[in-house]
């Protein structure tokens, strides 16, 4: 690429763990020829543990910063396609990040399609903690209800998962691409 040939955007998967971020995210980054990476993969790597094990030993705001550094960090790599945690649409600092990234992606579900989907991956649940005490179909709510102005308010693109295979959200992913 020469330097008058502008870095392709990137393409940035937020939304609700269990929206298949990751999922997607794959097969956006294979079928664009372009690297793919998990800012949850990437963070427990850097800090050198799990998020559950970040969250109980030093709690929500220590590992939002190391959110916010490691986001800082990953979109600073143009063209890459990347799916955030969850929750990193709660700072502005990373929602202005990612919006100049490139494309925001909103992956959206119902909640009881979530609550399915979290049931059914059982290594999703035990592997990030519990953010309220209501349960998985009331946390579920209480979180979306929080997030759901954030993810608004950074998503270029809205796209509902609820009975579509990750192929076909990742189509509908590209389209949006190729119609910005």
């Amino acid at each position: 690429m020469s330097s008058s040939t502008p870095a392709p955007r990137g393409v940035v998967l937020v939304g609700y763990r269990g929206t298949g971020k990751s999922t997607v995210g794959r097969i956006v980054a294979a079928r664009l020829g372009r690297p793919f990476v998990d800012a949850d993969n990437a963070l427990e790597a850097r800090v050198g543990r799990s998020i559950r094990s970040i969250f109980e030993e030093d709690g929500e705001a220590a590992f939002r910063d190391h959110e916010e550094a490691v986001l800082a960090d990953l979109t600073s790599r143009p063209g890459h396609v990347l799916a955030t945690g969850g929750g990193a649409v709660l700072r502005e600092a990373n929602r202005a990040a990612l919006k100049r990234f490139g494309l925001v992606v909103w992956l959206k579900a119902d909640p009881d399609v979530l609550a399915g989907r979290l049931r059914q991956n059982q290594s999703g649940v035990s592997t990030r903690p519990a953010l309220t005490a209501a349960g998985t179909l009331g946390e579920i709510a209480e979180v979306l209800r929080v997030r759901t102005p954030f993810y608004r308010d950074v998503a270029d693109v809205e796209v509902a998962t609820d009975g579509s295979t990750p192929e076909q959200v990742a189509e509908a992913v590209l389209s949006a691409l190729d119609r910005q």
